[in-house]
């Protein structure tokens, strides 16, 4: 088979993507089921066996880093990964993002005691931080800024490294900031933030003036005690909507700075690979660095010399002379026919990877062939990396 155009594009040098000194964030995005998270869990262990501090976030609530890890679970604190080879100096540390532990740690910090506590127990706020939509974007840049403040005060990594939710919301975090800031800017939570920011008479007029007959419809609707609890919601957490507005802000430059590097992970099927171009075109025009496409459980094949067709063709002149089940010629022919499969299997995967290539020309690309079993250990997440860094197996 002849050299495709997607294995002679630029190859991404995944090590020495790593091991640059320069590199502090690693963002990896890509649609569901492409073997994302093995790939950020992979990046993770090999840059930590390379001697870089390292830690793993992942946004995904499906929990497959743990997994992939070995391990049972992991929660909104980093954990230290047993196992990982120390012996350059790097480490690894994981954990997996709670939205609404992470909702309530912003509160706590950001809030005087007594406010903190009435913002925990409002019945808005704890719907807000369990459900509304968007919440998962926001803290996950949240924690983000969080683990990047801390790895530059306390110099505890070098290295973070994000695995985000699948399918095109793993880049709705860009839009975080703005989508907040229209959320707070709203004409009804201004409405209803208007007791907070008023006060004696003023407020009694600003009150009337903005609430009328709006806030006696509330009343019949929601009633009384609802309008109220929101009310009391809005007053108390405008102060801190305000903080957060700034840090995600922060996070959002700091995402588009040097030092970070998007990684974007597809397969090679149609669905896939038109997410994969969604995800670069977004990239580009948000300006942010974009490193290279990984391109997850290509097929292997073996005897490149033989075509499908040839092994087909030899498929059926065995099974023409109809030989014994379990004979030589049966098996032969069974083998050729799997090769025939493969092969074409093969052919495809390269022509959709072409397509991606052609229409995005200075992407760089490494792939990474499928493996027999999946993974879900330190031993295949090894192979893995391996793979992705352009060597085989048998090499060390």
């Amino acid at each position: 088979m002849s050299r495709s155009l997607w294995e002679s594009t630029t190859h991404l040098e995944v090590d020495a993507l790593l091991a640059d000194p320069r590199t502090h964030i690693i963002v990896c995005c890509g649609s569901g089921g492409v073997g994302k998270t093995t790939t950020a869990a992979a990046l993770g262990v090999r840059a930590a066996e390379a001697g870089r501090r390292t830690v793993v976030l992942t946004i995904d609530p499906a929990r497959r880093l743990a997994q992939s890890l070995g391990l049972s679970e992991l929660d909104n604190t980093p954990a230290p990964i047993p196992g990982i080879d120390t012996s350059t100096g790097g480490s690894l540390d994981a954990m997996m993002l709670d939205m609404k532990r992470t909702f309530d740690e912003v509160v706590v910090a950001h809030s005087e005691p007594g406010r903190a506590q009435a913002i925990l127990d409002n019945p808005f706020y704890q719907a807000l931080s369990s459900s509304f939509a968007g919440t998962q974007e926001y803290m996950a840049m949240e924690k983000l800024g969080q683990l990047h403040q801390q790895s530059q005060s306390e110099g505890i990594w070098d290295l973070i490294i994000v695995d985000t939710p699948p399918s095109r919301s793993a880049l709705d975090f860009l839009d975080a900031p703005k989508r907040l800031g229209a959320f707070l800017d709203g004409r009804l939570i201004r409405i209803l933030a208007a007791p907070a920011r008023a006060g004696g008479r003023a407020y009694m007029r600003l009150l009337t003036a903005s609430l009328g007959v709006f806030s006696n419809v509330l009343n019949k609707i929601v009633g009384a005690q609802v309008l109220s609890d929101l009310q009391t919601f809005v007053a108390s957490f405008d102060a801190l909507f305000g903080g957060f507005r700034e840090r995600a802000d922060q996070t959002y430059q700091l995402l588009a700075a040097p030092g970070t590097a998007f990684v974007v992970v597809a397969a090679p099927e149609p669905d896939a690979l038109r997410e994969a171009s969604y995800f670069v075109e977004r990239l580009e025009s948000e300006g942010m660095p974009l490193a290279g496409l990984v391109l997850n459980r290509v097929a292997q094949v073996r005897l490149p010399d033989l075509s499908p067709d040839q092994a087909s063709a030899g498929a059926e002149r065995l099974r023409a002379s109809d030989p014994p089940e379990g004979s030589t010629e049966a098996l032969t022919a069974s083998l050729l026919e799997l090769h025939a499969d493969r092969m074409r299997e093969s052919e495809r995967q390269h022509h959709l990877a072409d397509r991606f290539v052609a229409a995005n020309p200075r992407v760089p690309v490494t792939s990474v062939t499928a493996l027999a079993q999946d993974v879900h250990d330190l031993v295949g997440l090894r192979r893995v990396g391996q793979l992705m860094a352009g060597q085989s197996l048998t090499q060390g």
